[in-house]
């Protein structure tokens, strides 16, 4: 989504990117087209005006003064108010002191509410919660059905009855009760537009439920008419915070930018796809790190840490080290990147990618393409790629729907890379081994390694996927050039 307004930045810092010091003249231009990027963003006008202004002052303060490279002092400069504009910390939930916590959902219509109430189902579930889903939305045809499929899809209980909206949303919360449901998720209809009758009917509900959260659901793909929503929405209900939908959409972000200092309500989730896992919490400063190309090296590592196994991770990374890893792994461990996401969401969160490499589009069908020709393979040719001769790699084209040239090219690289990964464990790689890692150390036990110190932080980490995807570098996956 802020792929332009990341372009304008990289422009804007890489112009005064080793200048000794920065005049008042370069202060004044650098901030002028800070300001132009926000508003070609449709990031509200006073929240520009007020983030520009925040920007000057640090900017002409003591803080650039001396600085010896002042490019990377406006970058924090820029990088913290961002932060400040998103919203600064992320949202806390704190849980009732005596269960159910109702939350209710409420949107204009295809906003995205229904799904996200499942999304949000899903991730108290994996808080260790019990949620119950409540169908209050009695005015789309179907509504409910979505929910009950939603529902399914997570593992939790729908609760719905026609009986009207305001009666089934009090009755879920005796209907929680009775079975033990320690979260109540209320979705309720919403409007093409705002109306006094979708205001009036969710303020009932709201009014029956005592709700402890309230999240308004919006589609930042709407730009500067989510915030209108946003604070709409807040006159009547007095919002706790806001679900952004779509944040993977192509449209300019100045929704997420503008809704906090606009409405003074916090972005409590963000959905960025339309899986039913691609919804997370949000953080304000990873994106704000990620706008400037930064990357968001703590998401990325909890995705990972989600997707792979600690044990299977630790074996895999011994047997790339000592050379011995198969296609089987390279299977395997293709398998759950794909878990963490897209390639190119994840080349988003890595630092240090440049913008050109970032740019590239990685469509995952690539990856799949890849997967194919080696599930083609027998289990003997994924362990002993080297017995792969003409005839076989025609045969494994014709199963995958490639060319034996593809076929040949992929083996190729994965024999190079191979190949490599002997030559750095002979320049004494051994000590990387996670088998051989803990061997030979000295000091407190479970103690970690740090420049010298042991810290008590427990025993370091080991990768949690060494895997680098053939031609990812490059962009040069065969068969697709």
């Amino acid at each position: 989504m802020f792929e332009n307004l990341s372009d304008r930045f990289d422009g804007i810092f890489s112009r005064i990117r080793g200048r000794g010091k920065l005049s008042q003249e370069d202060i004044d231009e650098t901030l002028r087209e800070i300001r132009l990027a926000l508003l070609e963003a449709d990031v509200n006008l006073d929240v520009v005006k007020t983030m520009v202004g925040r920007i000057r002052v640090r900017a002409e303060g003591e803080e650039l003064s001396g600085a010896l490279n002042p490019a990377q002092q406006v970058t924090k400069i820029v990088l913290g108010e961002l932060t400040t504009s998103l919203g600064g910390e992320s949202m806390k939930i704190n849980y009732a002191g005596k269960p159910p916590t109702v939350v209710l959902m409420a949107g204009l219509q295809g906003a995205g509410k229904t799904t996200n109430a499942g999304k949000l189902a899903q991730w108290f579930k994996k808080q260790g919660r019990n949620p119950l889903l409540v169908g209050a939305d009695l005015q789309r045809p179907a509504a409910v059905e979505q929910l009950r499929t939603l529902g399914a899809q997570v593992g939790v209980p729908v609760y719905s009855e026609p009986i009207g909206p305001v009666a089934v949303a009090g009755a879920a919360i005796a209907e929680a009760n009775r079975t033990g449901r320690d979260v109540v998720i209320v979705d309720t209809a919403g409007r093409l537009a705002i109306d006094e009758a979708m205001m009036a009917e969710v303020r009932h509900i709201s009014d029956a439920v005592e709700p402890h959260y309230t999240f308004l659901v919006i589609d930042a793909m709407t730009g500067q008419d989510a915030v209108t929503t946003a604070h709409a929405f807040n006159e009547t209900l007095e919002l706790d915070g806001v679900i952004l939908t779509k944040l993977d959409g192509d449209a300019r972000g100045g929704a997420a930018l503008s809704v906090k200092e606009v409405v003074g309500k916090p972005i409590a989730f963000a959905s960025t796809g339309e899986k039913l896992d691609e919804f997370e919490t949000f953080h304000p400063d990873r994106l704000a790190s990620r706008i400037l190309g930064m990357g968001d090296v703590e998401t990325l590592i909890e995705k990972a840490e989600e997707a792979f196994e600690k044990e299977e991770a630790e074996e895999t990374a011994a047997r790339l080290l000592e050379g011995t890893f198969t296609l089987e792994d390279f299977l395997e461990q293709m398998q759950q990147i794909k878990k963490m996401g897209s390639i190119g969401s994840l080349m988003g969160m890595m630092p240090g990618i440049p913008k050109e490499a970032r740019d590239v589009e990685i469509d995952d069908k690539q990856v799949d393409r890849i997967e194919g020709i080696i599930r083609s393979m027998t289990p003997d040719e994924r362990v002993n790629p080297e017995i792969i001769d003409g005839s076989r790699r025609q045969r494994i084209a014709a199963g995958c729907g490639q060319s034996s040239s593809d076929v040949k090219q992929l083996l190729d690289q994965f024999s190079q890379m191979r190949k490599m990964m002997k030559q750095f464990a002979g320049f004494g790689t051994k000590k990387m081994n996670p088998k051989n890692r803990n061997k030979g150390r000295k000091g407190k036990k479970g103690g970690r390694h740090k420049g010298g110190r042991v810290t008590e932080k427990g025993p370091a980490k080991v990768p949690k996927s060494p895997l680098s995807l053939p031609g990812l570098e490059t962009g040069d996956f065969p068969g697709l050039n």
